[in-house]
């Protein structure tokens, strides 16, 4: 019997990957995803705060926010999982978020090449006319098979 691959369901894969390791930690929240794009929540803790006087989140996690968005917005235009790593990440702050808000990340791939995805988003906190920051990413596929460790 021929084995069929299985369709990346990016709901099915946000359960399991912000459910575990720094993405689980951070308390990410899958909000949604169409074709080629997913939105994801950061929600506001005081121990993410950037400065203790301001209780805004710093920009580690909302970098993070928009790392693991582009991440599932590639696997959900390829329909698959694959392994990719994280070859670029621009990020463009606009402002700070306000005073404790969370962080929504939203974040599209809108090109796919034979070596590399192309990614770009906004980080808002509830506005996405005002965005916290703009993102622009490129992914690569890594090779070979990665359940492995070369010896």
């Amino acid at each position: 019997m021929a084995q069929t691959e299985a369709k990346f369901e990016p709901a099915k894969a946000a359960q399991f990957l912000l459910g575990h390791g720094h993405a689980g930690w951070l308390g990410l929240k899958f909000r949604g995803s169409g074709d080629n794009w997913i939105e994801l929540e950061l929600p506001w803790r005081k121990d993410l705060l950037g400065e203790p006087d301001r209780h805004v989140l710093a920009s580690g996690p909302i970098i993070s926010l928009m790392d693991m968005a582009s991440g599932l917005c590639v696997w959900t235009k390829m329909k698959k999982f694959e392994a990719i790593a994280t070859l670029d990440l621009r990020v463009d702050y606009q402002r700070p978020a306000r005073e404790r808000a969370a962080v929504i990340g939203r974040a599209e791939c809108y090109k796919i090449t034979k070596s590399a995805a192309f990614v770009r988003g906004i980080a808002h906190d509830g506005d996405p006319d005002d965005p916290v920051a703009n993102i622009a990413g490129i992914f690569m596929w890594i090779m070979g098979d990665t359940r492995r460790v070369p010896q």
